[in-house]
């Protein structure tokens, strides 16, 4: 058994790394090519830090464990909002400024509203995967619309600043962006595998090792990106990590997790794990949000509602194994 849990760290570290040289090697060749920093951020960073979600549930789904599939992606959606947003804000509270991420944020909700419904049923068809790519294909459109239409937005100056921070020559981003790719599908095999065996070892569902250990360690590229951009005071950028990381998770990880192979979905994926996200989701909304004209603010005692959240949620599942 300890082969399993060792390919589990050297999988997780191995996908951290390379997603990260991934971004960084794409956000550079867009760079190149003039793209505006807003749709960078919104587009190559929100596409590359959920990268690691699509590799390994897509493996999971050709190898036949829909339970790692759709555990990785909703476990992390909980694992962003309650453990990393949680953290980020007791770092230093979140003022959201930005006019894109105020849009972002009834679109996720919505978004969440319409996974809940499509898992009630207990599986996720084919059809509800075409439904979510193709939601996920008109968001793309409306982002990169938004993207070129807007030139001043906040987000977009963040990540100009970003971007100055980080410059590699044309060859050196291209290098990383297929030597990343590359690494990130082969520690996602590394990953899946380790889990199936640490799972059918210990006699634990691949749904709760896919919310857990799984989902936690494939949102850790959102955990180091948020936390470096709030002790910048970069709010935006660490809200966008998050708010980008869940649609894409939502629509594209299940998507084509889905249309690869049809996903089931027990019960307690609706009541427990579905209630969990859509209730954290929901809080973000209305934290978040800002009325009457002001920007929505996450302080760190909210901050340190949404961890709690996470650890009282974490330790049931635990529990529940036990």
């Amino acid at each position: 058994m300890w082969i399993p849990v060792l390919a589990i760290v050297f999988g997780l570290a191995l996908l951290v790394w390379s997603a990260d040289r991934f971004v960084d090697g794409a956000s550079a060749v867009a760079a190149h090519f003039s793209m505006p920093p807003l749709l960078i951020g919104m587009v190559i960073v929100g596409f590359g830090t959920s990268a690691p979600e699509m590799a390994v549930s897509a493996l999971s789904a050709v190898q036949g464990s829909p339970g790692i599939a759709l555990g990785n992606a909703y476990g992390s959606n909980i694992t962003n909002i309650g453990l990393i947003l949680g953290l980020t804000a007791l770092i230093r509270p979140i003022t959201v400024h930005s006019q894109v991420l105020r849009r972002e944020l009834p679109i996720l909700t919505g978004v969440t509203i319409l996974a809940g419904w499509q898992v009630w049923d207990g599986a996720i068809t084919r059809v509800d995967a075409l439904v979510l790519l193709g939601l996920f294909g008109c968001l793309m459109a409306w982002t990169i619309f938004q993207g070129l239409k807007k030139k001043n937005d906040t987000l977009g100056g963040g990540m100009a600043r970003e971007l100055a921070d980080r410059t590699l020559p044309m060859g050196q981003a291209l290098f990383w962006l297929v030597a990343g790719l590359v690494l990130l599908v082969a520690g996602s095999r590394i990953l899946v595998w380790a889990a199936v065996e640490i799972a059918s070892g210990f006699g634990i569902s691949d749904l709760v090792i896919g919310l857990t250990i799984v989902a936690a360690g494939t949102s850790l590229p959102e955990l180091a990106s948020s936390v470096i951009a709030a002790r910048k005071g970069e709010h935006d950028i660490a809200l966008g990590n998050i708010l980008g990381s869940n649609l894409f998770n939502t629509l594209a990880v299940v998507g084509i997790a889905g249309g690869i192979h049809p996903l089931t979905a027990g019960p307690e994926v609706f009541s427990r794990d579905m209630a969990v996200m859509a209730g954290l989701t929901v809080s973000i909304f209305i934290i978040g949000y800002g009325f009457r004209g002001r920007p929505g603010r996450i302080n760190r005692f909210e901050g340190a509602a949404l961890l709690a959240c996470f650890i009282a949620y974490t330790a049931y599942l635990v529990v529940g194994t036990i």
